[in-house]
């Protein structure tokens, strides 16, 4: 078997762009991946093109091979277009390797660990405690879902004191689990806008006293000594992992000490063999796993087999396919057979080689690309804020 030829789409998951990536081997074999939006997306096609002269001619089920030879090739470490691209290419590969031996991709990890794997929905648009009420009651009754994550933020953080955004989140949390089943568990994402890490701690420590399953990236990633004296002083699980780009950046936070929860991209750290260097350094920590997987329903098939394998796993990321959420089935996606939660939990498909999805070739014949760039907030001295 050998690699013919890489094919790339420019799609979309709601208001999001995707970058789709097949495979196609000369036995008619195609492998698929998913790449992550960094943006610029659209610079994603010609570096996947550039990336697909280097293993054209290939056997794809010389998975890990390959994929070091794509990582390898640059001079200096890949940045995160490149990643992206190496991620959903070794998407492919494994899903090629699967197709081959019409497994799972999961056996080939070692087989599964867990029947089911759970995950949590984010309910952003949530603003109080009777709207969120609502939207987890529809939620768990549709999917069964039992886990939630929101936003720590009900005051602007750069127009009031902090003392004020800190009352104002415990006094949401509290509220949160006034109406709420005592069993539901919620995590709050700061989404890395806190500078200082003393403002950190004091968020984190002012929604601990409801017990929330994790708090998740107060700060950026990139000063691991600041994340140590977070999670030393901090009395709530700490999480982070999403903008970590290889095992040696989780080995540095690792050793720091400065998570009790993981978050790694297989979209974003090169693919499904670096994800399980990363697990097994975590594990090796008595670290958990909470895969990020903000993206399409291609991803999430991928994040499920590697849950489904990786023994220390806590809980994954999900979002539901467009028009999951209400019950409309007018809504189209890349992917015709999405994984849907089944009492809160994502259930493996035994039955089926690969990925265990079908995607939707005809949607994707049509270039879906839709502009999306992170937001930049003002500080009201007319500074940026962290996004």
């Amino acid at each position: 078997m050998r690699i013919e030829r890489l094919r790339s789409f420019m799609s979309r998951d709601g208001e999001r762009p995707r970058v789709i990536v097949a495979v196609d081997t000369d036995d008619g074999i195609t492998g698929w991946g998913e790449c992550y939006n960094h943006g610029p997306d659209r610079a994603l096609p010609p570096l996947l093109d550039y990336l697909a002269g280097m293993i054209a001619g290939e056997d794809p089920r010389r998975v890990e091979y390959l994929t070091l030879k794509l990582v390898q090739q640059a001079r200096f470490p890949p940045g995160a277009l490149g990643l992206a691209a190496i991620s959903a290419i070794d998407q492919c590969l494994w899903d090629i390797a699967a197709k081959a031996l019409r497994v799972p991709v999961y056996a080939l990890l070692g087989g599964a660990m867990r029947d089911r794997v759970r995950v949590y929905q984010g309910i952003y648009t949530a603003h109080d405690p009777a709207m969120a009420k609502d939207r987890v009651a529809a939620l768990n009754e549709r999917y069964g879902l039992t886990a939630f994550k929101l936003s720590p933020y009900r005051l602007d953080l750069h127009a009031h004191r902090w003392g004020e955004v800190t009352r104002a989140a415990h006094d949401y949390f509290r509220g949160l689990r006034e109406v709420m089943p005592v069993h539901y568990e919620f995590a709050f994402d700061a989404h890395a806008k806190i500078f200082e890490p003393w403002q950190a701690v004091a968020l984190g420590n002012a929604l601990a006293p409801f017990d929330p399953l994790f708090f998740e990236e107060p700060i950026r990633p990139e000063h691991i000594p600041a994340w140590a004296e977070i999670k030393s002083q901090i009395r709530c699980p700490l999480a982070t992992g999403e903008s970590l780009y290889s095992r040696y950046e989780f080995l540095a936070l690792l050793n720091a000490r400065g998570a009790d929860i993981i978050q790694p991209d297989v979209c974003v750290v090169g693919g499904v063999g670096e994800m399980r260097r990363i697990w097994t350094l975590a594990e090796a920590h008595y670290v958990t796993l909470a895969p990020h997987n903000p993206m399409g329903p291609l991803a999430t098939a991928v994040n499920l087999h590697l849950c489904l394998a990786a023994p220390n796993f806590r809980i994954l990321e999900y979002r539901l396919p467009p028009g999951a959420d209400d019950g409309r089935d007018d809504v189209g996606t890349y992917v015709k057979d999405p994984y849907l939660p089944v009492d809160g939990h994502l259930l493996p498909r035994p039955d089926r080689p690969g990925w265990g999805v079908e995607v939707d070739e005809d949607y994707l014949a049509t270039d879906r690309y839709v502009h999306w760039e992170r937001k930049m907030p003002r500080k009201p001295d007319g500074g940026w804020g962290y996004p």
